[in-house]
């Protein structure tokens, strides 16, 4: 079946990008016109930007834990894999497993030629042939809308933000600003603070978005949105009564799950990375009937 983009959630991705873009662009007129050291924080960005963009999936791969798959393990995962790989037009990807008790699949890497696509042993007895299909289909439009590299250009921004802020923050803890520069000093600090947290709920938006898309994806590759909607259903079932420290051993790569692991912890229950369930429902539903075409 034709892959078949969303216009409207398309424009909401891209309406979102112009305001990160808008933003940028405000946040280094302010700050070229108090006078602040630019280069040194722009370059630290850009260097910080580059070593996630191309070590993502080591980086990914060594905070869950995640083993990258030889060809004779998991057979049927791989033959899985494989036939999604033909569906969606994609080379096939390296695969990975996470023993966890926590039922989740991610991918990552920088390009289709360098993802990695991994679930988790618990993911692979909850789920049955079909629903498993339908989450790694998930996965793959991931990576065939290139969403590392969109969510890389995206946090830019924050990036910077960032960092101003925590080298503000530390020179004067250690008395490194003197007082004629006080005022000047201030008001970066405080438009850093702005932009961090505007760029944040950008991203956020942003991150939603892709999570719609690849659910989009999902149920045209395997012209079986039933299929994610009840995979979905499980794993958000069982993830209310998987231990808490389960869930907090991995709760740092959430962004890159189909359903974050929130352990109840952390303010992460507040700025969720991914769309309401209900929502995502919905938006399946929707699909269906484009797909069925009634």
């Amino acid at each position: 079946m034709e892959w078949k983009r969303d216009w409207g959630l398309t424009g909401r991705v891209w309406l979102t990008m112009f305001f990160l873009f808008i933003l940028y662009l405000v946040f280094m007129t302010i700050l070229l016109a108090f006078g602040a050291g630019l280069w040194l924080i722009v370059l630290l960005a850009v260097g910080m930007g580059l070593v996630q963009y191309f070590f993502s999936d080591k980086l990914v791969l060594w905070s869950t834990g995640a083993r990258i798959l030889e060809k004779d393990e998991y057979p049927e995962l791989h033959r899985t894999v494989e036939k999604l790989c033909k569906e969606a037009e994609l080379p096939l990807p390296r695969i990975a497993i996470m023993q966890s008790p926590v039922p989740n699949a991610f991918a990552t890497g920088r390009s289709p030629k360098h993802a990695v696509v991994a679930c988790t042993d618990s993911i692979m007895r909850l789920l049955n042939k079909e629903e498993l299909e339908a989450v790694l289909a998930h996965e793959l439009s991931h990576v065939k809308n290139r969403d590392i590299l969109t969510m890389t250009m995206a946090s830019f921004i924050a990036m910077i933000a960032s960092m101003i802020m925590q080298s503000f923050f530390f020179s004067a803890m250690f008395g490194g600003r003197n007082r004629e520069s006080g005022g000047g000093t201030i008001v970066v600090w405080i438009v850093s603070i702005i932009v961090y947290a505007v760029s944040t709920l950008l991203i956020l938006a942003l991150s939603r978005y892709r999570e719609f898309a690849a659910d989009r994806g999902s149920a045209y590759i395997t012209r079986n949105p039933r299929a994610l909607m009840s995979a979905l259903n499980k794993i958000s079932g069982r993830m209310d009564v998987v231990p808490v420290e389960a869930k907090a051993k991995i709760e740092g790569a959430n962004a890159f799950f189909i359903i974050p692991a929130l352990s109840g912890n952390t303010i992460m229950e507040l700025f969720s990375t991914h769309p309401p369930l209900e929502k995502r429902l919905a938006n399946l539903e929707m699909v269906e009937t484009e797909i069925r075409g009634y």
